[in-house]
């Protein structure tokens, strides 16, 4: 655009590449890294949309500016208005992609992730819905500076079925761009009051759910399908579950009929979750036990005679320099748990780190087998569920990886 005078204007910054650094957004990859970048025009301050042009000053894409190794998370590769309508149509179609997964007005799953990142071209901005409530987490400045655009938006795709909308992103946006987030509703419906407890299905199975007090947005939605694959196996099993949080591989596998299961986490809050959960679903007499307890201390220390033990736990790795020690850290857990398993027994064991790939993962893997001495088979390899997209430009978004594991 130009003004009267006839001097150019642009309606956004303008951030100029290195020659010949444009290949990987040629590709459509979704983050433009800093030594990518030559100079800007205009304040390109954190959080700020700008556009990014070749060294030849060519129009190549439009996305939030960060602070730090990824420069820009790119929004769109075209020139069009981020607006209220842009958001909108971004939100429709990823409610179209879990409508089609028959996730989306399920009658047996009320729960799931409706944007994921850079797999539904949003990057930077997590939403996950449970029944009618949607929990926002912006893990970039861009997109807490958008959360209020995104709230309307999101009531105008979702209409009558949101009655509210929660910003939890005050842990997961840069601490240090002085934002002071602070967590809380960005919307409720008129008249709207929340229960005093939050219960939400999945296949068919209830689960409490506290998106104010619980890690991430308040339930680990990406094992979904990895935990019908336990119910699928449990039957007749002494299961242990280890790193449990509220219990949700603990109540999937007494679903599918085990013998016995005992669940271990750290925190006395996600074991009170945990009963809660067994309870909600079994009553009082299930089969069930709880420890408080290290996790990892508790594979180390365990008893033989489990039939099945999964371990699922945090990252262990949350950047590239950490990947060593987390590899160590997997191979004595599950060279512990492989020794120590029943024969016949099943091992299902995750990593959650995106720092560390899915081929170093099964490497690891093997060694713990190796180091125990068993025969071990892989039943299944596991990835996040498909309301988890992978954009097929964007690799990096495959952050789970599991296997599971016949251990003779």
């Amino acid at each position: 655009m130009t003004n009267k005078t006839g001097t150019v204007q642009y309606q956004y910054p303008r951030i100029f590449l290195k020659r010949n650094k444009e290949e990987s957004l040629l590709r459509r990859h979704p983050w433009v890294f800093s030594g990518a970048l030559s100079h800007a025009e205009g304040e390109a301050e954190e959080g700020t949309v700008a556009d990014v042009y070749t060294a030849s000053g060519e129009f190549i894409a439009r996305g939030h500016c960060q602070v730090g190794s990824i420069a820009v998370r790119v929004l769109t590769f075209r020139q069009e208005e981020i607006d209220i309508p842009w958001w909108e149509g971004r939100l429709a179609g990823a409610l179209a992609v879990r409508r089609a997964l028959s996730l989306a007005g399920s009658a047996d799953t009320d729960c799931y992730r409706l944007v994921h990142g850079e797999g539904d071209l949003l990057p930077g901005l997590i939403i996950d819905l449970y029944g009618e409530v949607a929990v926002v987490q912006c893990h970039s400045v861009g997109m807490y500076l958008a959360r209020e655009e995104i709230c309307t938006a999101l009531r105008a795709v979702m209409g009558v079925d949101l009655k509210a909308v929660y910003d939890k992103s005050s842990r997961t946006v840069a601490y240090n761009a002085g934002l002071d987030a602070v967590d809380g509703y960005l919307w409720k419906a008129e008249g709207y009051t929340l229960p005093d407890e939050s219960t939400v299905t999945e296949n068919g199975l209830k689960f409490a759910v506290n998106w104010e007090r619980g890690q991430k947005t308040g339930f680990f939605l990406d094992q979904r399908d990895s935990r019908a694959l336990v119910r699928r196996y449990a039957r007749g099993r002494r299961v242990l579950n280890t790193f449990c949080y509220t219990g949700g591989f603990s109540v999937y596998a007494l679903a599918g009929g085990a013998a016995s299961v005992d669940s271990v986490d750290s925190s006395e809050h996600a074991i009170e979750m945990t009963d809660r959960n067994i309870l909600l679903n079994f009553g009082p007499e299930a089969a069930h036990r709880s420890f408080t307890a290290d996790a990892t201390r508790f594979v180390r220390d365990m008893e033989p005679g489990y039939h099945m033990v999964i371990l699922d736990p945090p990252a262990f790795a949350k950047h590239l320099k950490a990947v060593p020690n987390a590899l160590q850290g997997y191979k004595r857990l599950n060279s512990r748990a492989i020794a120590a398993i029943a024969p016949g027994g099943i091992l299902f064991t995750f990593s959650c780190s995106q720092a560390v790939s899915a081929e170093q993962f099964r490497t690891t893997v093997f060694t713990s087998a190796a180091i125990a001495g068993r025969n071990v088979r892989i039943l299944h390899q596991l990835t996040q569920p498909a309301d988890h997209p992978v954009s097929i430009y964007h690799p990096e978004g495959e952050y789970l990886k599991g296997l599971v594991l016949y251990v003779e």
